[in-house]
């Protein structure tokens, strides 16, 4: 076939996707965010660099496994030595409030009592790490704007009924044609802004485009953190007790994992 008409009709189903994206109802477009958070097993390697009154820079490996019925992820530290081997387990079975679990070497073990608190002491909380927001009952389009030069349509997702949540509401600046969250701004009962994620870089990935590069805000001002997670493995084979509190006592790494 002529190399010009190869290229035509690639543009056409391009644009054609990215037409059905941007008219997609609010439902429809939570539930394919959704979808591709459920996406089964897979294995990351982060860089989190924590600015704020103590500057630190770890490494982290993630565990994560999920399912339209069930969340499971576990976030090990591997650099520096000093704090090799924290780590926290989260867990979420359908609408039920999220559980966890943190250990300290060489043999502290804490239930978390919060899910606000602070993940190894980032901007990020252990809520914001296990929650599916896209997941939730109540969904609906507020808008639209620019975001780094990219159109974004504004999605608004509110906890419905049995939905537990410490965020009465959240909204998500989406690319629709790529379906990647811009930009997640998190609100309090009374509209206070109590979490900002801006994502500063995409990059294709099994057929997906995901946020590889993250900047997150919190409540404090003067504290922020940097994310860069851009290396994944996706169909990892995992056992149930990679998701036990035993389980975080091993840094394991998966055979085949990105360095």
């Amino acid at each position: 076939m002529n190399l010009r008409l190869i290229l035509s009709a690639a543009l056409v189903m391009i644009a054609s996707s990215a037409s059905a994206a941007d008219t997609l109802s609010a439902s429809e477009l939570a539930s394919r965010l959704s979808a591709l958070r459920q996406d089964g097993a897979s294995y990351v390697r982060l860089r989190m660099e924590i600015k704020g009154a103590k500057q630190e820079t770890l490494q982290v490996q993630i565990k994560q496994r999920w399912t339209k019925s069930s969340s499971e992820v576990v976030y090990q530290v591997l650099f520096p030595k000093e704090r090799k081997g924290e780590s926290v387990l989260l867990k979420r079975a359908g609408n039920h409030s999220a559980t966890g679990s943190t250990f300290t070497p060489p043999n502290t073990v804490r239930t978390i009592s919060d899910m606000k608190e602070p993940l190894f002491g980032s901007d990020l909380s252990s809520e914001d790490v296990i929650d599916n927001f896209y997941a939730w009952d109540q969904q609906a389009l507020v808008g639209a704007e620019v975001v780094e030069g990219v159109s974004c349509q504004i999605l608004e997702s509110k906890p419905g009924k049995g939905e537990h949540s410490s965020y009465a509401s959240v909204r998500s600046w989406i690319d629709t044609k790529r379906l990647a969250p811009m930009r997640i701004e998190k609100y309090s009962g009374s509209g206070q802004l109590l979490r900002r994620i801006d994502t500063t870089r995409v990059v294709a990935d099994a057929g997906h485009f995901i946020p590889a590069n993250l900047a997150v805000r919190g409540p404090h001002p003067d504290s922020s953190t940097l994310l860069d997670g851009s290396r994944i493995k996706h169909d990892v084979s995992y056992t149930d007790a990679d998701f036990s509190v035993e389980g975080l006592k091993e840094i394991n790494i998966p055979r085949g994992s990105p360095e």
